[in-house]
């Protein structure tokens, strides 16, 4: 893989002890231990994108923060408040739920248990219906991300002499079409003659469905394929790399699964979970509110680049700035 457009400061701002070594017991308090629960969505831990970022976040957490971790992964969604409930009930201090499709969910088991801290991927905790204060949300601006691959993909169709530019959505649900809408926006900005194609598999962990969609969009002349569909999408990116066309992955850095890979749409699932974790163990967790994660703040991004990509990094790199910046706003949300 030849470049990455989106790189983290990993750095500590702590200084070392004068005089150096290790600061003592009394200077470094123990961090408090707590119990920590996660609800995978249907996509499971497999899916290589968005259940596999929330699990990492929390085995990083178990790494260095010291937490006792438990996962459930829920097979239908009739799983989810079974799921959400045990954990509650064995006395998790957070418990976290992965996904939109939770909503519902969260919004029944929460108010049971008012003394349990509780936190959702991509939901408002301000819209749940029963208002449970002891919910917090991590939202993420997905849409700039789609933006940043859908530019690039732009770039790409317009020096191949023009085409269209493909993506594959699971269910239409807000986090999947706030990618869709921010990429269709992006291929068009860089290239206003593209056609863009789109399609819904309602499908998240079987990549057969997926693999069909993309195969008929490649026939239709789609160049480029973004795959918004977790395990499903993957059945996208095998089509792209079948037929020889370019692929964009989503939420993990999906570079790995082949030179097809053009880039990947970042989303720092991984990130928000930790963080959830932190604020309860630091005792500043607050329920009744969201997180916001956008490129500004580095909780979305763009991922590596193959060879292809690598050739319009520098312009991409402009349009993630000034998306930072606020120079760049009101790229869609919504899919036409």
């Amino acid at each position: 893989m030849v470049c990455s457009l989106f790189v983290a400061a990993c750095g500590s701002d702590e200084e070392e002890p004068a005089g150096g070594g290790t600061p003592s017991a009394e200077e470094t308090p123990a961090k408090e231990a707590i119990k920590v629960g996660l609800v995978t969505d249907i996509g499971g831990l497999n899916d290589r994108s968005f259940n596999q970022l929330a699990n990492e976040g929390l085995e990083r957490a178990k790494s260095e923060l010291g937490v006792e971790t438990r996962v459930l992964i829920s097979k239908a969604n009739s799983d989810y408040v079974p799921n959400l409930s045990t954990l509650a009930q064995q006395q998790y201090d957070l418990v976290i739920g992965v996904g939109f499709l939770m909503a519902d969910a969260m919004n029944t088991v929460a108010p049971k248990f008012p003394n349990t801290k509780f936190a959702i991927i991509d939901v408002d905790a301000t819209s749940l219906e029963a208002k449970p204060t002891n919910v917090s949300g991590a939202l993420f601006k997905e849409n700039e991300a789609g933006y940043l691959v859908g530019y690039m993909a732009g770039l790409y169709i317009k020096d191949e002499g023009g085409g269209t530019a493909g993506s594959v959505g699971g269910q239409k649900i807000p986090p999947v079409d706030h990618y869709i809408a921010g990429y269709q926006a992006g291929v068009q900005a860089a290239n206003p003659d593209a056609k863009v194609v789109n399609g819904y598999s309602q499908k998240f962990d079987d990549p057969a469905p997926c693999k069909e969609l993309a195969l008929d969009q490649i026939a239709q002349g789609a160049k480029v394929v973004f795959q918004v569909a977790g395990g499903c999408g993957l059945g996208a990116l095998d089509a792209a790399k079948e037929k020889s066309v370019q692929g964009i992955g989503v939420d993990a850095d999906q570079a790995y699964l082949g030179d097809q890979i053009m880039t990947s749409a970042l989303k720092k699932v991984d990130v928000a979970v930790e963080n959830e974790i932190k604020a309860v163990q630091d005792g500043s967790f607050k329920g009744g509110d969201n997180a916001i994660f956008d490129v500004k703040s580095g909780g979305v991004g763009i991922g590596e680049t193959n060879e292809v990509g690598a050739k319009y990094a520098d312009q991409v790199k402009e349009i993630q700035d000034k998306i930072a910046s606020g120079e760049l706003t009101d790229i869609p949300d919504t899919v036409k």
